[in-house]
């Protein structure tokens, strides 16, 4: 048992009541990040909710190694180290501002860089070679011939979508076929992925084309999952308090779950969601999949250019799919 003198006591419970005061504000207004300390690829204060909305600028210094040039030679694709208080080791793409500092780097070069995050928004800056090739160039996963063949094996409007087993949020087990008779939208995402346009922007646009049609007399017949790569961390207790961040109270239509490795495996040429965990750093890009009724691909979203109206829309016509 904690032991506190009267006054330590007054103080503590003051700041408990602050807290909660800013949890509920939280919920309620819905946050411009995830559930954890940050957005999207987090280590484990992934679950802890911050007590109001604020777009404070933060910078972290890390380094890593560039696997790819991505975004139209305006990102790169990098696998960094250990990002203190932000993020654990991962290959993510980040976009580069200033493209002049990408002059004279190449595939397999470490670099130290600053990674500066907001609530909606994240970058990297200050770019500086300190070595060459310490990755084959090989070894980067940008395989034309490997895209090409994701591609064409893609799922297109009309197909039907093979059935798979998920472990949602509440520790059941569920399949995608005890959605059908209703529009499904689901996106890929994990709980400690921190940059803001990244999984946290897949929520934030699942959220609000949710309110958008919850408050119309339109089509009742849809829902959103979310669905994490990462089962082994995002185990239904973390997916509920991580949903909850997002969602609040009312879980209406909107469900988390996770999907084992082999099942993830399975889906991804289908799907064109690529995805690979390397000793465990994580890489994957944005997919997220619209299904009409009867669980055939309605139509894809890819990356984080879409927007929640976007997605109503869509939601809309494919709830009215006829068979």
């Amino acid at each position: 048992m904690c032991r506190f003198s009267s006054v330590a006591f007054m103080a503590q419970a003051s700041i408990c009541a602050w807290l909660l005061v800013g949890c509920r504000e939280r919920a309620e207004k819905f946050p411009a990040g995830s559930a954890a300390s940050s957005d999207t690829v987090v280590s484990a204060p992934n679950t802890t909710i911050q007590t109001a909305p604020t777009n404070n600028i933060r910078s972290f210094s890390t380094r890593g190694v560039i696997r790819d040039f991505s975004g139209r030679g305006k990102s790169l694709l990098i696998r960094h180290e250990d990002i203190p208080g932000y993020m654990p080791p991962m290959t993510m793409e980040f976009e580069v501002r200033n493209t002049n500092e990408l002059r004279g780097l190449q595939i397999g070069d470490t670099i130290t860089f600053q990674v500066i995050a907001t609530e909606d928004d994240s970058w990297i800056e200050g770019l500086k070679r300190i070595s060459t090739n310490d990755v084959p160039q090989a070894a980067a996963p940008a395989d034309p011939t490997a895209a090409s063949i994701l591609r064409a094996s893609q799922l297109k409007p009309g197909e039907l979508l093979p059935d798979a087993e998920l472990l949602s949020e509440n520790g059941r087990a569920i399949k995608l076929s005890e959605f059908e008779g209703q529009a499904l939208a689901f996106t890929f995402i994990f709980t400690r992925c921190p940059l803001p346009t990244f999984c946290p922007r897949m929520n934030q646009n699942f959220f609000r084309a949710r309110e958008i049609l919850l408050k119309e007399s339109g089509p009742t017949n849809w829902h959103f999952l979310s669905v994490s790569f990462d089962p082994d961390f995002d185990k239904p207790g973390v997916l509920s308090r991580y949903a909850w961040s997002y969602r609040g109270e009312n879980s209406n239509r909107w469900l988390f779950a996770s999907a084992a490795t082999n099942v993830v495996a399975g889906m991804s040429p289908l799907l064109d969601f690529r995805f690979a965990n390397e000793g465990g750093s994580f890489q994957h890009n944005l997919r997220t999949v619209l299904l009409d009724p009867h669980r055939r691909v309605f139509k894809h979203f890819e990356g984080n250019s879409w927007n929640a109206n976007e997605l109503a829309q869509a939601m809309r016509e494919a709830a009215r799919a006829k068979q």
